[in-house]
């Protein structure tokens, strides 16, 4: 296929960035300010750079809205758009070494077991790949839609508008310009599953614009040629290409992923004409805009069809979308899309609060001034009510029907060829974060795509346990792309996270625990689990002083200096987190089953593994210890807190464990203390946290910082730099703040802090099948809602008071500050 790159298209791209970065300031003192919105994030000028972008999503497609004047750049993804190929990528050699590993680490020769296992454990790359990191690619970016309004770069619009209504999932510019208003408006629908855009004119003929496709890198500020634009019939532009190898080329017989990307243009008036890989609209008032994109990617089988043609499957979409009516397909998204956010509403009892030396924050200012001044010091619960809701946006646009897979290391949105850590799914606690907001935050249908992914994992899994370990069951580690890699990547310093699984398999569990749906507990999350089972059953090893212990492991990312060399090392046996998960995981288990009434011998014996599996310490200064010795750490501020598994996400540490619940405290400060928390997704993790240790002063300082130092101007989190479980880590919070439901029992603000003296929330839900609504003031609960799925016997709680209360199915009762009947 020959590769062709137009002039036409080179001019578009230099011409719509150079315009896009001088973008002046659109905002003048005088003109009409625009109407604050309830949940909206909003900005007087354009994005200069894509994290300033507005995102829309549909769980397949997903686009960043830039809102330019005189030109517009919306950048497109779909989600199963990978470099890269399926194969087989375990190393032979792993099984041969695994005991001679095993016997080295159990003999304090840790340098050594790490050598053998990073030359023999270490997933093989794809032949002919030149990847020094991983076996697989990146998550790539689809195309770049432009759009050339015609117009000069002096253009100084009036009361310019960019916004995102998080409830009705709508992007809208809006500006004034020689006295006619102009108005964008972007959406990707989930229940037509396609991107659309509506241009308008208030005047007749008004209305210019050339439409361009390119596939843009933003890291080598370039345009790609493996693709190629075209004209197709009068009103339709198509991108068609195919993935090259890290070389270049497109390797032999369509081994790399093709894709396409398609617009047809729909204008209500004016002349519409199809130029050089360009189309041209003159004199419209009106334009819909109706946008697809396909690869030949194979989700059963995690891989690719040759026999898929992604142009086709684009034509076959648009042909049935452009006979329905622009208004049809807006009414059915708005429709769907508020009914999942308007499940919970969230508010604080004042907009703003005045903080000394920062001024008043109010919700009629730009978001991006708003956040700004909270980065100085301000306390600004409309943007708190704000950035929650976000996440829940976030989330439903990243992983639901249309989309097959789950949201990955940016949920949809990604402007790279070559993103950040791949734009994987990472599993040594990013990919878990993602949807730690999924069942609380009422949107227990976005773990669908999750339960899908993880169930095709298995057949790759079953062969990793099978050729790395010599075990049964199914395994994965620390991370995996589109195509269902399942072994050790990176190297053994980062990769070694077999327990991934694990944690894997009780979010399974969890969305059990909330719905109560014995049907999916039998059907989906109870097989998944008990295979997972069978590998630790097999993988486990006797190590010293008789125990059963995970070998080779580490403490996701950390490491530490031996006692006998004095140099850093990562491999180990037994490490704090495992030795969590695998606890939680066979409880959990061993609950599964007991539900059942399934697997009495199996139960006895994952019950004589938990006795043999070492027990959480503390160390002499009274912190967790991370490892299975009192190692010092080399480094003490590390992001990750993999040894408070137990309080936060899991449940074995609690005030009824007040050692290692005070050790977690103690843990959390000695990380604080050596400069912890400087990522994102590490301090939404301290958010959760204290919320658990009941610390409610706490959990809202880390917040105040997740803003301060993580949060991008259209509130994406950064690690940095972008990276979107900072996002629902950070909704997840504040929900725990609100309410938790871990140990049994369903308890009202537990984690409140002096700042939310009053507010209410509504529509939160509870493990148990219960959903939520709770009001309070002076920091009192002042009342509450509860509303069961199935009928049994909840234990409410707040304040120290609690009650038992028999609920029928669908029973919804009222209680008062002391928890009675209303």
């Amino acid at each position: 296929m020959k590769l062709y790159f137009t002039a036409a298209l080179f001019f578009c791209v230099l011409t719509a960035f150079s315009q896009q970065s001088a973008a002046p300031e659109l905002h003048r003192s005088g003109s009409r300010s625009p109407e604050p919105a309830g949940l909206e994030l909003w900005y007087r000028q354009p994005a200069s750079e894509w994290v300033e972008a507005l995102p829309v999503g549909n769980g397949r497609l997903g686009a960043m809205v830039f809102g330019g004047v005189n030109t517009e750049r919306i950048q497109i993804n779909e989600e199963s758009l990978w470099a890269g190929n399926r194969f087989n990528d375990n190393n032979p050699n792993a099984l041969e070494v695994l005991d001679t590993v095993r016997k080295l680490l159990f003999a304090d020769k840790n340098a050594e077991a790490s050598a053998i296992a990073q030359e023999n454990m270490v997933a093989v790359r794809e032949e002919g790949s030149d990847s020094i990191a991983r076996s697989f690619r990146s998550y790539q970016s689809l195309m770049d839609l432009h759009i050339d309004f015609g117009r000069e770069n002096g253009s100084r619009p009036q009361h310019y508008k960019r916004s995102l209504d998080l409830v009705k999932g709508i992007a809208v510019t809006s500006y004034e310009l020689d006295g006619v208003i102009f108005t964008e408006e972007v959406f990707a629908s989930a229940p037509d599953d396609v991107l659309m855009i509506r241009l308008t004119a208030s005047e007749p003929g008004k209305l210019n614009a050339t439409f361009r496709f390119t596939r843009w890198d933003d890291d080598r500020k370039d345009s790609l040629k493996d693709c190629r634009v075209t004209t197709r019939g009068t009103n339709g532009l198509l991108l068609r290409g195919q993935v090259v190898d890290e070389a270049g080329e497109r390797g032999p017989g369509g081994a790399h992923m093709k894709f396409a990307g398609l617009l047809r243009v729909m204008n209500k008036d004016g002349e519409l004409l199809a130029g050089e890989g360009e189309l041209v609209l003159r004199g419209a008032s009106e334009a819909m805009l109706y946008i697809t994109g396909a690869t030949n990617y194979d989700f059963e089988n995690l891989s690719l069809d040759p026999e898929k043609d992604p142009v086709a499957a684009c034509d076959k979409d648009l042909d049935r979308l452009v006979r329905k009516k622009y208004v049809a397909i807006k009414a059915a998204h708005v429709s769907d899309h508020t009914g999942f956010m308007n499940r919970v509403s969230f508010h604080l009892g004042a907009e703003s609060k005045e903080n000394e030396g920062s001024g008043t924050v109010k919700a009629d200012i730009p978001t991006d001034l708003r956040l700004e001044n909270v980065k100085k010091g301000a306390e600004d619960q409309h943007l708190t009510e704000l950035y929650f809701q976000y996440g829940r946006y976030l989330l439903l646009g990243s992983s639901r029907a249309p989309g097959l897979l789950p949201s990955n290391l940016q949920g949809i949105w990604n402007p790279h060829l070559n993103a950040p850590w791949q734009s994987d799914f990472h599993t040594n606690i990013n990919l878990q974060m993602n949807y730690w907001p999924a069942e609380v935050g009422n949107l227990s249908e976005t773990t669908a795509p999750l339960f899908a992914f993880m169930d095709k994992l298995r057949l790759p899994g079953r062969a990793t346990a099978r050729e790395m370990y010599g075990a049964d069951g199914w395994v994965m580690h620390h991370c995996t792309d589109a195509f269902g890699k399942t072994g050790l990547q990176n190297s053994v310093w980062w990769g070694t996270f077999p327990m991934a699984t694990g944690w894997m398999c009780l979010h399974f569990w969890d969305h059990y625990l909330y719905g109560k749906d014995e049907s999916f507990l039998r059907e989906k999350a109870y097989p998944i689990m008990k295979e997972h089972a069978a590998f630790l059953e097999d993988y486990l090893v006797e190590g010293p002083k008789g125990m059963l212990v995970t070998a080779p492991a580490y403490s996701p990312e950390n490491r530490f200096i031996h006692p006998i060399t004095g140099k850093e090392e990562y491999l180990t046996y037994a490490p704090t987190m495992d030795n969590q998960i695998i606890r939680e995981f066979l409880q959990s288990c061993i609950k599964a089953a007991n539900v059942l009434k399934e697997d009495k011998g199996l139960v006895q014996k994952w019950k004589g593994i938990l006795a043999r599996i070492p027990e959480t310490k503390t160390g002499s200064d009274g912190r967790i210890l991370e490892w299975i010795k009192e190692y010092k750490e080399a480094e003490p501020g590390h992001r990750h807190m993999s040894h408070v598994f137990g309080l936060h996400p899991g449940t074995q540490i609690s005030p009824e464990t007040p050692e290692l619940f005070e050790g977690v405290r103690k843990t959390l400060e000695f990380r604080l203390k050596n400069g912890g928390g400087h990522t994102g997704w590490s301090r939404a993790w301290m958010i959760n946290i204290y919320a658990r240790l009941l610390d409610g002063e706490a959990a809202h300082f880390h917040l105040q910082k997740l803003f301060e130092k993580s949060t991008l101007s259209n509130l994406f989190d950064t690690h940095p730099p972008f990276q979107i479980d900072g996002n629902f880590g950070g909704t997840a919070g504040i929900a725990e703040m609100l309410l938790q439901s871990h140990l049994g029992k369903v308890e009202l603000l537990p984690a409140l802090p002096k700042a939310w003296q009053e507010g209410s929330v509504s529509g939160l839900r509870a493990r148990g099948g219960l959903t939520v609504s709770i009001n309070w003031e002076q920091s009192r609960l002042t009342g509450a809602k509860v509303r069961a799925d199935q009928s049994g016997d909840y234990i409410v709680a707040s304040g120290g008071r609690e009650v038992t209360l028999r609920l029928k199915k669908g029973e919804e009762i009222a209680l008062d500050e002391k928890l009675e009947r209303k």
